[in-house]
């Protein structure tokens, strides 16, 4: 059961449980990112308590790869604020904030705690699913109720006109809305996933929405992470780069260096706040 700490309280973010349960001490600005340093449990007791009673609410994550794009797209920073929770997912976050913030962060990632997200729900859980291919969407829906016992509220791929007010996206955005799910997956991608969130969130009515990136390609049993010491050393990128470097080697033998030249400027100029564009 939630802990009385995950009850329902006015949302920052549109929904019922907000950042005003974080103290301002658990709250970390990383470069011009508003994050939330919890732990995973808090993560998933947080997450129970809003899908349980299909409150609104927005969940977020930053890695290095999102952290460079964000420093071109004014409106993720605004989304960050936005959001009801945004943690750290990844070494190099974890890393800069220790070098420029002198803090212990958490880190975490949807893989690692959805799944106690939807062993407490079990059937009282509905999940849209929305991203990825055809094939692994739908298998990914198939294994998550068999697995958890929960309810396929509805599955799109991602390969659809994405444009805010294209036909297929508010038709979309419909669809979501009618099924009422209590957990929309969004696994499109950075910053793909983010953009769809930023320019549809007003439009969505209830459901916890949760950027999940590669989940689907998980879930559906396509990809299959390393175990949890291989990220505590920090080297799951690596990991990832040699399974799938036809599609991962630009974000980490370009990305990364690119995310180590921002933290070195960020260092050197003493401003964790870059300017919006």
């Amino acid at each position: 059961m939630p802990s009385e700490a995950a009850q329902r309280m006015p949302s920052h973010g549109g929904g019922s449980i907000s950042m005003a349960q974080t103290s301002e001490s658990d709250m970390i600005d990383i470069m011009g990112l508003r994050l939330h340093n919890l732990h995973r449990s808090t993560i998933a007791e947080r997450v129970i308590t809003a899908a349980g009673s299909k409150q609104k609410m927005l969940v977020v994550n930053a890695n290095a790869n999102l952290v460079v794009l964000s420093q071109t797209l004014g409106w993720m920073s605004a989304l960050f604020s936005k959001a009801d929770i945004a943690f750290c997912d990844g070494a190099g976050v974890q890393l800069a904030i220790r070098l420029l913030k002198g803090r212990a962060a958490h880190r975490t990632t949807p893989p690692e705690w959805i799944g106690a997200v939807l062993e407490a729900l079990g059937p009282n859980a509905s999940i849209f699913w929305l991203g990825g291919s055809k094939e692994a969407v739908v298998q990914a829906a198939r294994n998550y109720e068999a697995r958890y016992g929960v309810r396929t509220a509805g599955v799109q791929d991602g390969f659809f006109d994405m444009a805010k007010d294209s036909v297929e996206n508010l038709a979309l955005v419909a669809r979501i809305n009618s099924a009422a799910p209590s957990i929309l997956l969004v696994n499109m991608g950075m910053p793909r996933q983010e953009r769809w969130l930023w320019d549809n969130w007003d439009r969505l009515q209830t459901g916890v929405a949760i950027t999940g990136g590669a989940l689907v390609d998980h879930a559906a049993g396509h990809v299959h992470r390393p175990p949890r010491w291989v990220a505590n050393l920090g080297i799951e990128w690596l990991v990832r780069l040699v399974r799938e470097p036809k599609r991962l080697w630009r974000r980490y033998l370009l990305g990364l260096p690119v995310f180590g030249l921002f933290v070195l400027r960020y260092a050197v100029s003493g401003n964790n706040r870059k300017r919006v564009r």
